[in-house]
């Protein structure tokens, strides 16, 4: 379930920057960009969530 959530909430934030910048400099909106950094950002969550911030539990 995190897993889904992750990946709900990066396509939500990735959507949201790629149309900022995109706006700004003028250009329309690129789907395939949004989707490439919400494969990105999910990776980076879960390598995070799993390796590098997890607690010991001994």
């Amino acid at each position: 379930m995190r897993l889904i959530w992750s990946i709900f909430w990066a396509f939500l934030l990735s959507c949201m920057t790629v149309y900022v910048v995109n706006s700004m400099d003028g250009l329309a909106f690129n789907m395939t960009q949004a989707v490439v950094l919400t494969i990105v950002f999910t990776v980076a969550v879960v390598l995070l969530g799993e390796g590098a911030l997890a607690e010991d539990k001994e």
